[in-house]
């Protein structure tokens, strides 16, 4: 995120209206501003439960971020209990594979730029307006702008959302942030992808220590095809509990042990695990 830190200093400042004498738009840019800081200078590491549904794959697992990857204990896969010898068989492989260690940090870096991409598109590329507050959190609305142009094609489909986000008054954290297609998408003339209108996604935050937020859930329903984007059309819902934050030394054997070490049925009964 070149350039960020060089206005660290004025963001952080308190502002200098109220949150109620801004404009929408205002608040959406400071919100974003801070969140852009804030994801540069988040070094923490944490350990957490995880259940993520696809229609392809279910996984119920404890994961664990280092310095150097994320180790997760896989304990069941598609409904099928792992027993603990699979468990520390996959683990052990991924700790002795640098190949799989490094594919899984380009990854994760990808998808880092594209959220810090799309996260800088918020104030110009929808209308906002107030829609009403609680507490210490603010609702906004978004729609399309229509004097936006996206500038490529994964911000063609994040700009013909429709939906809310709220945002936290005195921190300028985004909580949520929900949204639907008002419209399909259509790319290369709906040769390569064909998305439909009425497809949802929502994503929800906490902050998990002071001033540190992260992603506790993702829910994604977008019906269609995108031939050349995996991340873009698909179902999944992806959420996270138990979160105990780690020191920046632990090492993936580290992290192996402190994941066998956690209940691997944290939730108890599953009908606990609906949303």
């Amino acid at each position: 995120m070149a350039g960020i830190r060089g206005i660290v200093f004025a963001v952080l400042l308190p502002c200098v209206l109220p949150a109620a004498a801004q404009s929408a738009r205002d608040l959406v840019r400071k919100a974003v501003q801070v969140e852009l800081v804030a994801s540069d200078n988040d070094h923490s590491h944490w350990l957490y439960f995880e259940i993520d549904r696809q229609p392809a794959k279910t996984v119920r697992q404890w994961v664990a971020e280092t310095a150097s990857a994320s180790l997760k204990r896989v304990v069941e896969r598609n409904g099928q209990p792992l027993s603990e010898s699979q468990q520390r068989q996959e683990m052990s492989a991924f700790i002795n594979d640098p190949h799989a260690q490094d594919r899984q940090r380009k990854s994760g870096q990808h998808d880092d730029d594209q959220a810090a991409e799309l996260t800088k598109m918020l104030p110009d590329a929808f209308i906002w307006t107030r829609d009403g507050e609680q507490g210490n959190r603010i609702r906004l609305h978004f729609k399309p702008n229509p004097q936006f142009h996206p500038p490529d094609l994964e911000s063609r489909v994040f700009a013909a959302m429709e939906g809310e986000m709220v945002i936290d008054r005195d921190q300028h954290r985004i909580m949520t942030l929900k949204g639907h297609l008002i419209h399909d998408v259509k790319i290369g003339y709906g040769l390569l992808g064909d998305l439909e209108a009425g497809g949802t996604f929502d994503v929800e935050r906490r902050e998990l220590s002071p001033k540190v937020w992260q992603i506790t859930e993702t829910h994604v329903h977008i019906q269609g095809h995108a031939l050349i984007f995996k991340t873009i059309s698909e179902q999944e819902d992806d959420v996270k509990t138990h979160f105990q934050q780690l020191t920046a030394s632990t090492s993936l054997q580290q992290a192996q042990n402190d994941l066998l070490h956690q209940n691997p049925n944290p939730l108890g009964d599953r009908a606990s695990e609906q949303r």
